[in-house]
């Protein structure tokens, strides 16, 4: 009780009565701009202090509240009126003066500039026809709404055969594009998008990214001219139920000449089209040829020609496929939604159990010898991998979900799709004695990667000599900011870090300390080819350079690990063998996959020798390097080093060089 009345003392004679506030204001900017509302008596210093600057955001509303009589505010940024409360309000609408009681704010009212939208390289059609689509937005306030509009480009399409005539009239496509939950200034993402069955697949069409912010204030990319990408068909019949299928779908006016084709695609069906699939198409050519072919007609015919098709193409394989990837497609929006963890979690396990049909499947279909035929099938024809690895690389999805990594996790989940799409699979557990040794393989495609990524830095140092007027007339200097047939830099480097994203969910040894080091690393490397990729497409040499660096520096420190992590394997896997020389072929401590004959010069499969990431013959599986000659009789690696450090500084110093050169050697210098 003492303390309180303490603290509830009169004041002393002769002094002031402390009194409340005479007004109270707050600037409210609109709720989509997602910016706080401001106190304006935390602003408005002392009386008869200097005007206070104030920046709004246009439509902003400013409120006063007054006691004890006080006068109303004075301003000329907008129509006055009041509040739900009946206070003093008024929308900010353009930049003046607010004058309440002894305190001045000058206003300035930021216009909301429309958004802004562009689009990456050219569409790229994936393996199984999926469109994907790179995009970069941004507004000031966020982006609220992005689509991309597919309209059909009919002065460039071939008009031949069945589409000689008249199309007829169909909507643009529209569709929605994915954008990151929070803040939306800035975003880039990539659309995938299945557009096979329709009308316009494979067909001249023109793209235009459209982007929509708060205030519904529209920005579009300039219109891109590309033939839509839809999935391609090798089997002849089923080629030709595709072509017609367009046909129809082009114009009805086409079903006479598609039931003559379809005749002749059922005339002597035996061998290449089943019974239940002949008797399907046979009365497709009763409905084509009869009067009451509508436009639903029309469409129950296109769906059943493409499952036909399909069919034929791929057989059963196709279903599994399809769950494979919506049940892939539902855990990528549940990641990005913000599902709960069981929610999440019951998705994957829908995940690991349509992949482990489609394997099975594709298991039974595959047979030995037929890998590596199939046109389109991926990036690296007859590629394999085995079932241990796929759980492996879900695991490791299910790691980086756990961990509340989800950015990563659903970027690693896109991979696994596509890798699933693209890549033969063959079941079974990894055995010793395999071609080439099994454990072997992350090594050779990260030494593959690696040497890319060393042949691209060494082309990105190029180019940025040709911005200067240096190297001209190089052997092998493409056109400025390219590379390889005409493909940018930036997007070799996006190339290459997908390339490494997909091995690093291959990655055997997860748990282990030298494995999970590995795998930082990798981590290391990838996020420096983002910065360098980013680097490369802000026309920044110097930047894109030393990332490029960083990423082969901690690519060679993940191979280290790697490979200390493979060579304690091959110890564990000799103990107990020593005597056993003969048996198959190996000599005690011989590494797995190397003979003891095989020592030097020893071949993979496809006849080429084995080559470290510095291009030098490796022999066979072990951890030996050679060049052909002893290594006693090559150049001292400390003399090297020291030549390389004295030709960097020499160089560094020539004040003729362009200074982003001199910088990035600095950078050198600074790294020994």
């Amino acid at each position: 009780m003492r303390a309180i009345a303490a603290t509830t003392t009169a004041p002393a004679p002769g002094e002031a009565v402390p009194t409340g506030p005479a007004w109270e204001g707050w600037a409210e900017p609109p709720a989509y701009t997602r910016r706080p509302t401001i106190y304006l008596n935390a602003l408005a210093g002392e009386a008869g202090t200097l005007p206070v600057a104030l920046e709004l955001p246009k439509g902003s509303t400013v409120s006063f509240r007054l006691y004890d009589g006080g006068a109303a505010p004075v301003q000329d940024i907008g129509p006055a009126g009041e509040d739900a409360a009946g206070a003093s309000a008024f929308r900010a609408e353009q930049s003046g003066t607010i004058r309440i009681a002894d305190r001045q704010f000058d206003v300035t009212v930021l216009p909301d500039a429309p958004p802004v939208i562009r689009a990456g390289a050219a569409p790229v059609r994936r393996a199984d026809g999926r469109m994907l689509q790179d995009f970069e937005a941004g507004d000031d306030h966020g982006v609220v709404q992005g689509q991309a509009v597919i309209a059909l480009d009919l002065g460039a399409v071939d008009r031949r055969f069945g589409l000689a005539i008249q199309p007829e009239p169909r909507e643009p496509v529209a569709l929605d594009l994915p954008l990151p939950r929070g803040d939306r200034r800035e975003v880039r993402g990539h659309l995938a998008e299945d557009l096979s069955r329709h009308p316009w697949a494979n067909l001249p069409v023109t793209v235009t990214l459209r982007a929509t912010d708060g205030i519904a204030q529209v920005g579009q990319s300039e219109p891109m001219a590309v033939a839509l990408p839809g999935r391609r068909f090798f089997n002849p019949v089923a080629a030709a139920l595709i072509e017609m299928r367009r046909d129809l779908l082009w114009s009805r006016d086409n079903a006479r000449r598609s039931a003559e084709i379809l005749r002749a695609v059922t005339w002597q069906p035996e061998g290449f089209v089943a019974a239940d699939l002949y008797a399907e198409l046979r009365g497709a050519v009763g409905l084509l040829e009869g009067d009451g072919f509508t436009p639903e007609a029309r469409d129950r015919l296109a769906e059943a020609l493409w499952e036909a098709a399909v069919e034929l193409e791929d057989g059963g394989l196709a279903d599994a496929l399809q769950q494979m990837r919506e049940a892939q497609q539902k855990l990528s929006e549940a990641i990005r939604n913000g599902a709960s963890p069981d929610e999440i979690q019951r998705l994957m396990d829908e995940l690991r159990d349509a992949t482990d049909a489609y394997t099975d499947m594709l298991a039974q279909q595959s047979q030995p010898g037929d890998q590596a035929d199939s046109p389109d099938r991926g990036d690296e024809p007859g590629q394999q991998i085995t079932g241990d690895q796929i759980q492996e690389m879900m695991d490791e999805i299910q790691r980086l979900m756990n961990e509340g990594r989800m950015a990563e996790a659903e970027a690693l989940l896109e991979q696994f799709n596509r890798m699933m799409e693209n890549l033969q699979v063959r079941q079974g557990q990894q055995g010793e004695g395999q071609e080439n040794g099994q454990g072997n393989q992350p090594m050779n495609r990260l030494a593959d990667t690696l040497r890319e990524q060393q042949r691209l830095s060494d082309e990105a140092f190029r180019d940025m000599q040709r911005q200067f007027g240096q190297g001209q007339g190089q052997p092998g200097a493409e056109g400025e900011g390219e590379g390889e047939g005409g493909e940018s830099l930036a997007d070799r480097q996006r190339g290459l870090r997908e390339d490494l994203g997909q091995q690093q969910g291959l990655m055997p040894g997860q748990g282990s300390p030298e494995g999970d080091a590995a795998r930082r690393q990798l981590d290391e490397a990838g996020r420096a080819m983002d910065e360098a990729e980013q680097a490369l497409r802000d026309g920044d040499p110097g930047t894109a350079l030393q990332r490029q660096a960083d990423a082969i520096q901690s690519m060679r420190e993940g191979m280290r690990a790697l490979g200390d992590m493979l060579a304690q394997q091959g110890q564990e896997g000799q103990q107990g063998q020593d005597g056993q020389e003969g048996q198959d072929g190996q000599q005690p401590g011989a590494q797995p996959g190397q003979s003891a004959q095989g020592g030097q010069g020893q071949m993979p499969r496809d006849g080429r020798p084995m080559l470290d990431p510095l291009g030098r013959e490796s022999a066979g599986g072990g951890n030996a390097i050679t060049n052909g000659d002893p290594l006693a009789e090559g150049v001292d690696p400390a003399r090297r080093a020291r030549d390389l450090l004295d030709e960097i500084r020499r160089r560094s110093g020539q004040p003729d060089r362009p200074q982003d050169e001199r910088d990035y050697l600095g950078r050198l210098l600074d790294r020994f």
